[in-house]
Formats: structure tokens, C-alpha cells, sequence
């Protein structure tokens, strides 16, 4: 029996056996802007002088019977036009080969701002490229799978209709790291004609109840010898406790399929994604893996604004640490800092500041921290040592224009004031990044000669999603800090731009 048959068999006896389908209801899409955990964005970009004003959304057509290759299945987003600022033409003159190179380029972990810029750009509605074909919805899955974003890229899959071939693996893969797998589980029993695989098809079938069929599915598929070693036996497992009881532990693999994840857990034997990629960080938050397990995970996902703020604070005082050294010392840190912010104990937060913004900035958590504790700061009459730390630290968050009105006497401070207003002051500026960034934003608003022939082509979003390529790659690069900050500027994208300019000088990460 050819492969392609026997899984057809399989599946029709899964059918058979497991009752008639019913028609699967498109999945609606998650009111993003209404979530806790919703990923940083953008400020809404301002329209530029003569721009026709931007659609208040993008239209999208019933998708569940939508082929892929269709443009209006790949414009689905979850944040529409009216409050991206972005216009439902984002994309349209660009070319799909042109656009999914620049995705792939993005860093692990850019600028906050530019990678908040990466996020509205994933999640804006908006027609996708010429030449698409299911790959532009694709692209900004993946990329938001790679910042460890697994509920909005499960989200934008829903929005779309995941119920197709196209794009059930996908969002199959998605529920296991969030821990909705019996929706897609029921998808998959009530749309057999999906078909992801047979190690799947014999795990939902499980799952949703039917394990005497799950068991002649597994059978069926050793007889055919289509499922991998490592598959069958945690297969062999999850079907049989007793069987796992009995069982030599299995050794763990290094990249594990979200599936082969799910079922070591399964079996008792959950495997650390300390060291897997960041989306399986999600399935730590679980509440099963352990406080420390917990903590660490979300210290990778809120670096990536995969996870808000207020979560990991939450970890953070969650309990008194177990031990000291690594992460015990930031929670220790968190807690002493956090106390003394909210007894108002001047003295005390100003000797708990440093410590914990330094442990902070090992890990790449000062925007996290910023966000979470500057407010309150800025109401403490601190010493002139710590209110110039606290100065900074305000600097980082969106009432960066406010914090500038609370600027020291000395240059560097002023300095950052004048960023913070967008008139960089030349006069103050006396190292190579201080001048770049004065002259981007000196010089007209325009383009950077690179970006211009884009724009003038009337390709907004390739213009954007180069410049952050741009930023996001400088490395230390004095031009090309100076060219994207200046298209930034040119687009509308001027909050941005400043965060961004902001940024580079405070958090110094640019080599």
C-alpha cells in the first residue's frame, strides 16, 4: 500500500469510527488590544503632508472557504488601520521576494522600539505583496513564532481560518506550546481531510476521547512503519501508563517537534526549553514547570515583548527566593527595591536603585523595569545621584517628553532632554552616536537617499521594514543609525524615532 493511501485509510477510519463530522465554525480572532499580555507597539504612525487619510481597516472575506493563495486571506491581521495609522496599501507595491528577505533579517532581540515597530507591522491589516501565495502570512507567522509571540501568531492563524492544509500544521504546533490543543484536537476530528501527520492524528484522537481508536490508529501506523522511532514509543506510551511505567527513560532530543514536547511531558518526562527555542518558553508558564523554571521563562519572552511586564512582575514577588546567585539575585533584588518604592522610603529606594537596574541591565530588562516602576519614581524627591539614574530610567518610557522637563544641569543629561523633545541639540552632542542622531533629526524631514526611490514607489511598508532592518542591524554604524532614524522620521513614524534615538544611547547595546 503506497503511503499516501494508507494515511488516507487511517484517517477514514478515524472518521469512521470516531462519528460524522460537523462543519468546523471559522475560530474568531483574539480582541488583541484588549489582552494583558498584548505585545508592545508602535505609537500610530502620523500621515504624511498630502497623504490621503488611512482606511479605518481592511475588509476581510469569509476566509474558511478562502484558498490560500487568495490576497484577502493573507491581509488578516489583528490591529486595523485605525489604530496602526498604517494604510490598507502597506504592502501592495512591493513584491513578496522583495518583503520576506527583510523578515528574516530581523535580529533575536532587537531595540525595543524597533522591535515594537516589528510587532505593529506583523499584526497590522493591510493587502500583502505581489506574488504572495500563502507565503506573506507564512512569514510573519514565523517571525512572530521566533520572538516566542506564540498567542498572537495562533491569533493571526485563527483570524485566517486555520482549518485548511495550509495552515493547520502550523497552528496545530501553536496550541500545544499554549496549551489549547483540544481546539485544535476537535478541528481535527470533526476535518479528518486535514491530515497533519499520523503522529498527530493518533495523538488528537487520544485526546479527544477516542482511545480505542487512537490505539488501532497507532497499530495501524507501526504496521506501515510511517512513524519515527522517538514517536512511537512516547506514542506507545501515552497510550499505555502502564507501559511507560515499565519503559527505560527515553533520551531527551535537542530540537524537539512541539508535539514530541507535549508527549515527553506527557509520559513524565518534561523536557527544559532553557535551551530550546523561545516559543517553547511558553508552555513554562503553565503553572506545572516550577517557580524557577516559571522565572526564567518569562525573562526570555519579556525581553522579547512576548510576555508583558506586569507578568513577570508578578513571578518576581511571587514568593521569597529559594536560593542567591543568578536569577534568585534579581528577585531578591525586585523585591527589597519594590518594597521600599511602595513604602515611599526615599533612603531605601535610593540605596536598593542601583543594584537592581544594574542586575536589570544584564538581562536586558530595563525597558520591562522602566515601564513597571518609573511613574512612581518620578514622584520621590530622590538625591541627585539617584534622580539621575531615575531620570534615565523615565527616559525609557512613553512619557519620555514629560521626563525631559525634569532634565539635570549636566550635558549629557541635557542632552538626551533635547533627543527627547526631536531637536537633538548639536552643540550638546560629543560622541559619534550623539552626532549621528543630532543630524537626523537637524536636517529637513526626508528619507535617507537609500529609502527614497522605495517611498517614491509608493512601497510604505518596504520603506518601514528596511529602515528598521536598518536600525536593528547598525551595529555601531553611525550612517546607518543616522538613515533610519531619518526615514523613520520621513514616514510618520516620529515616536519611534526618538524611542529608538533614546535607546541607543541609554541602553548602549550597539557595538
Amino acid at each position: 500500500m503506497r503511503q499516501a493511501d494508507a494515511f488516507l485509510f487511517v484517517g477514514w477510519l478515524a472518521f469512521c469510527l470516531g462519528g460524522a463530522a460537523h462543519a468546523q465554525q471559522p475560530l474568531s480572532a483574539i480582541d488583541w488590544l484588549n489582552e494583558p499580555g498584548a505585545p508592545p507597539l508602535a505609537a500610530p504612525r502620523q500621515p504624511m503632508p498630502d497623504e490621503p487619510p488611512v482606511t479605518t481597516g481592511v475588509t476581510i472575506p469569509d476566509v474558511s472557504v478562502m484558498p490560500l493563495e487568495e490576497p484577502g486571506h493573507e491581509a488578516v491581521g489583528l490591529l486595523p488601520a485605525s489604530v496602526t495609522g498604517l494604510p490598507g496599501t502597506l504592502w501592495s507595491a512591493s513584491r513578496a521576494a522583495d518583503i520576506l528577505p527583510l523578515w528574516r533579517k530581523i535580529s533575536a532581540e532587537p531595540l525595543p522600539a524597533i522591535q515594537a515597530l516589528y510587532y505593529t507591522l506583523l499584526l497590522a491589516e493591510a493587502e500583502p505583496p505581489q506574488g504572495a501565495n500563502g507565503a506573506f502570512l507564512r512569514a510573519r507567522v514565523d517571525v512572530l513564532v521566533r520572538l516566542g509571540a506564540v498567542e498572537p501568531a495562533q491569533a493571526l492563524l485563527e483570524r485566517a481560518g486555520p482549518t485548511t492544509p495550509q495552515l493547520f500544521p502550523a497552528w496545530f504546533d501553536l496550541t500545544l506550546l499554549s496549551g489549547d490543543e483540544v481546539t485544535a484536537c476537535t478541528a481535527l476530528r470533526d476535518t479528518p481531510g486535514l491530515h497533519p501527520g499520523y503522529a498527530a492524528q493518533i495523538y488528537c484522537t487520544a485526546l479527544t476521547g477516542d482511545w480505542q481508536t487512537a490505539a488501532l490508529l497507532y497499530d495501524t501506523a507501526q504496521a506501515l512503519d510511517v512513524l519515527a522511532p522517538t514517536e512511537a514509543q512516547l506514542l506507545g506510551q501515552f497510550l499505555d501508563p502502564e507501559l511507560a511505567e515499565n519503559s527505560l527513560a527515553l533520551a531527551p532530543v535537542s530540537n524537539p517537534s512541539p508535539l514530541l514536547f507535549r508527549l515527553y511531558e506527557a509520559v513524565g518526562m518534561p523536557l527544559p526549553t532553557r535551551n530550546l527555542p523561545l516559543a517553547f518558553a511558553t508552555a513554562d508558564l503553565r503553572n506545572i514547570s516550577g517557580w524557577k523554571a516559571e522565572l526564567e521563562a518569562a525573562e526570555r519572552l519579556v525581553r522579547t515583548g512576548a510576555l508583558s511586564e506586569n507578568r513577570l512582575l508578578g513571578l518576581y514577588t511571587d514568593q521569597r527566593p529559594a536560593a542567591s546567585g543568578g536569577i534568585w539575585d534579581r528577585v531578591a533584588a525586585v523585591q527589597k527595591f519594590e518594597s521600599a518604592l511602595n513604602a515611599g522610603d526615599v533612603q531605601q529606594v535610593a540605596s536598593t536603585l542601583p543594584p537592581v537596574w544594574r542586575l536589570m541591565r544584564t538581562e536586558h530588562l530595563e525597558i520591562p523595569f522602566a515601564r513597571l516602576f518609573s511613574a512612581q519614581l518620578s514622584q520621590l524627591d530622590l538625591p541627585p545621584r539617584s534622580a539621575a539614574l531615575a531620570f534615565r530610567i523615565a527616559l525609557l518610557t512613553g512619557d519620555y517628553e514629560a521626563a525631559a522637563e525634569r532634565a539635570g544641569p549636566t550635558r549629557a543629561a541635557r542632552f538626551l532632554a533635547s533627543v527627547a523633545r526631536g531637536a537633538p541639540d548639536a552643540e550638546l552632542a560629543i560622541s559619534g552616536r550623539e552626532r549621528a542622531i543630532a543630524e537626523a533629526f537637524a536636517n529637513p524631514i526626508a528619507p535617507a537617499p537609500e529609502h527614497a526611490a522605495l517611498l517614491t514607489a509608493g512601497k510604505l511598508g518596504e520603506t518601514i521594514l528596511s529602515a528598521a532592518n536598518q536600525a536593528d542591524q547598525a551595529s555601531g554604524d553611525l550612517v546607518d543609525i543616522a538613515a533610519a532614524l531619518a526615514t523613520l522620521r520621513a514616514v510618520g513614524l516620529e515616536d519611534t524615532a526618538r524611542r529608538t534615538a533614546l535607546q541607543i544611547l541609554i541602553l548602549d547595546r550597539l557595538e
